[in-house]
This record gives structure tokens, C-alpha cells and sequence, in this order.
């Protein structure tokens, strides 16, 4: 069967170029494909969208007056409601006190709880505008020249005019062998690693003014994906090793009395380093094999006092709250880089100094904390295309880094194709 355009993966950079193409042009034949039950990523894992420019987007790849007008596009499909911000200027001005810089960002939380019933109803639009969803069906392999993809179940052949490959971070292995197959060149040198830290929201408590703080510091370290209210730390399956991320429920679950965040320091690695992407697979079975199959965590109080943290101080008693996630008491010493955690350290204690809380001792490490979306394709066109027919998009590859910006993303795909004859 021959469609006018084959899209992989159904996360928010494919609906958005599904949506941008099928609403643009009825008459188009569309297929999305999704590998999973329900796509995967952060629309389905809490669903935090930030409205200005530069989050979520790479800089190297966008203009702010671009990203801010397909924003709006954007926000007409996800329909968001803003998260209110108070005292913004007042923890600005600490932070610039010590070379710190906070974003001030237009914000929307769905939940992890809802997030689905959003997912839903977006495929369920398309299929209204006559889109072909096929969810649970994955792809094997990509041909080009010869316009066709076969499907790993069956080996079933589709073909296609124009393809988008859209595969999210979890995807990262896989565009990367459809770009070795297909002859792409791409660049892989840059990773996020870092931490998930989990304390109590009163030693955080600017998640009462400001639900997903943007803090950049001096050290290429920043932090990232806030979650406060009823907010958990959760354990994710990479092939054969875990990682840790963290969800938030919406506001009708309550609040647990927990915030938790990343704090990730960018790492940009030159030759002879053959991939970032390898780098961080080492050190995530690293930190699983320290930690007997699962990620380490570390109370601050005893990385103060230079010695592991064990379980019987994972108690409330003791130590102030019960970790929202069974990691592998140990130590991050062992498994963290000296320059990654060295960095971190002191990105920490400049929050601290921010406001004061964030160092109490029950706070807890988690790691490993890692973002692999360090994909950098050789685009031949601004719609991200690396061929005549083919583009890639979101954060797999390396178009954006979060919902709205895979979003806008997909929306440029599209774009370019529709300004094309088909």
C-alpha cells in the first residue's frame, strides 16, 4: 500500500507534523505509525509544556521569532492552561548574585495520571480528519531508494512519497541505525548527565511560585523537569539497564509533601570519543552494576560526611521522608565521573545559596539521571530533511528538547512538505 506520507512515531513532534498536514491538506493519505500501545516520552510521562523560547528548543537549530510563532500553533492543539508565576524578579535577582540565571517561562502541567485521556483524544482528532493510526506496530527497516518501510511484526511493505522519522529519545538507537542504513552522516557528541534529587518541598519552596524552574548555571549544568504535589521518582528501562525520571500526578491526587528535579550538566565530548550515546549506555550499566540492577541513591547528609548511605537510613524516622523510588542505597562516588559530580556538587550549593534547604541532609541523589537526544543530523533543507524524502524530527534528533519544541518541529516538517508538489 502507497501513502502520500508515512510518519514514525506518534509523540509530539509527529502529531504535530500529522496535524500541521492533514489540516493543511485533506486530501493527503497519512499514516502514523507508533510502536507502543500509547506513545511513550514526556507527553505520556507527566506532560510539562513550557511556552518560551529557548526551552525545549536546540538553539542551533531555531530562531526565537520561528520557534515563538509556531508556539502559538502549538498551544491551539495542546490548549493549555498556564501555571500562575509569583516573586519571579526577586529569585532572579539572588540568582544573578551568583552567576545563575533563572528563565521565567509560560508553563502547563496535565499529570501522568491524565495524560493519557490527552494522548487519546489527539489521535482520535486525527483519525476524524482521516488520518491512519496504527498503534503497536513497529518498524524493521527503511529503503530508500525504493520508497519502502517494512513492519517488524510481518515484514508487511509499505511505501511512501515523503517520510518522518520521529522516534523520541527512547528512539536514539534506532534513528541512529536507520541513519547508518540510509547513509546519513550525523554527529554524535553531546549528553546530559546528572541527578534526580528529592527532597521535601519546604527546602524547595520556590515550586509554591513557580512550578518548573529553569535554573542555568555556570558550571553547563541546569535543572530540569520539576515535579511538586504528588510528585514521584520513578525508575525507567533502557534495553538492559534502568535510569531514573520523575512524574507528577495532577492537582486531584493531592500533594505528597515531595519536589523532585534533574540537575544535568551538558557534556560535549571531541575526538577520538566515538558516541555520546555509547558514553551514557557505559555509564548507566556502570551505575546498575554498582547498584546490583538498579539506579544508586545517596542521602546528602552522607555524601557530606564522605561515606555511602545504607537503607536503614531510607526511613522516615531518621532521615525526614521515605525515598519515593527503591533504588540501591550506595555511593555516587563510585559511579559518577569527578568533573560530572564536582559540577553538580557546586551547582547544588549555589542553589542553596539561592534559597536555603536544598542541602538538608535528608535530601536524596538519584542516578543515573540521562538525556539522549545528542542525535545532530546533516539537514540539506530547513524542514529537517536529510534527503529528498525523508526528515527527522523531535528530540531523537536533536530538533528539540521537550513537548512544544518536538511540536514545533514536526510542524516545520510538514511545512517544507506541503510546499512541495507530492
Amino acid at each position: 500500500m502507497t501513502y502520500d506520507i508515512i510518519i514514525v512515531g506518534s509523540g509530539p513532534a509527529g502529531l504535530g507534523a500529522a496535524f500541521e498536514l492533514i489540516e493543511k491538506n485533506s486530501a493527503l493519505k497519512i499514516l502514523l505509525l507508533e510502536k507502543e500501545r500509547i506513545c511513550s516520552g514526556g507527553l505520556l510521562n507527566d506532560c510539562k509544556q513550557n511556552y518560551t523560547f529557548p526551552i525545549g528548543f536546540t538553539e542551533e537549530c531555531w530562531e526565537e521569532s520561528e520557534a515563538e510563532r509556531l508556539l502559538k500553533i502549538v498551544e491551539n492543539h495542546l490548549k493549555p492552561k498556564f501555571l500562575e508565576r509569583y516573586n519571579i524578579e526577586n529569585y532572579q535577582r539572588r540568582a544573578l548574585k551568583v552567576n545563575t540565571r533563572l528563565f521565567n517561562i509560560k508553563q502547563s502541567h496535565v499529570g501522568t495520571d491524565k495524560s493519557r485521556f490527552l494522548i487519546q483524544g489527539l489521535l482520535a482528532q486525527l483519525e476524524k480528519l482521516g488520518v491512519e493510526v496504527r498503534l503497536n506496530t513497529a518498524v524493521k527497516e527503511i529503503k530508500d531508494p525504493g520508497k519502502k518501510i517494512l513492519l517488524l511484526e510481518d515484514e508487511t511493505e509499505l511505501y511512501y512519497k515523503k517520510l518522518i522519522i520521529a522516534p523520541g529519545r527512547k528512539g536514539f538507537s534506532f534513528l541512529q541505525k536507520i541513519m547508518n542504513d540510509l547513509d546519513v552522516p550525523y554527529i554524535d557528541n553531546t549528553l546530559d548527565v546528572g541527578v534526580r534529587i528529592e527532597t521535601r518541598s519546604e527546602n524547595y519552596q520556590i515550586v509554591k511560585d513557580y512550578y518548573d524552574p529553569k535554573f542555568y548555571f555556570p558550571y553547563k549544568t541546569r535543572t530540569f523537569c520539576t515535579n511538586s504535589g504528588h510528585a514521584l521518582v520513578v525508575k525507567e528501562k533502557y534495553k538492559d539497564f534502568f535510569i531514573v525520571n520523575g512524574h507528577a500526578l495532577s492537582k486531584e491526587r493531592g500533594d505528597n509533601g515531595l519536589v523532585n528535579f534533574a540537575l544535568l550538566k551538558t557534556i560535549g565530548l571531541e575526538a577520538p570519543v566515538r558516541s555520546g550515546q555509547q558514553m551514557a549506555v557505559f555509564l548507566a550499566r556502570l551505575a546498575n552494576e554498582i547498584g546490583g540492577g538498579k539506579p544508586i541513591m545517596q542521602r546528602v547528609g552522607d555524601f557530606r560526611a564522605n561515606k555511602r548511605s545504607r537503607m536503614e537510613t531510607f526511613n522516615e524516622d531518621l532521615y525526614d521522608f521515605k525515598p519515593s523510588c527503591v533504588a540501591c542505597a550506595g555511593d555516587l562516588a563510585l559511579a559518577v565521573p569527578s568533573k560530572i559530580m564536582r559540577d553538580i556538587w557546586g551547582s547544588m550549593k549555589l542553589l542553596d545559596s539561592i534559597m536555603p534547604g536544598i542541602l538538608h541532609p535528608s535530601t536524596i541523589m538519584y542516578y543515573p539521571e540521562i538525556k539522549m537526544y545528542a542525535n545532530k543530523p546533516q539537514f540539506i533543507n530547513n524542514s529537517f530533511g536529510v534527503t529528498d524524502d525523508i526528515y527527522l524530527i523531535g528530540d531523537g534528533a536533536g530538533t528539540s528538547r521537550g513537548i512544544t519544541g518536538a511540536w514545533a518541529s514536526g510542524i516545520r516538517a510538514a511545512e517544507g512538505i506541503l510546499n512541495l508538489v507530492i
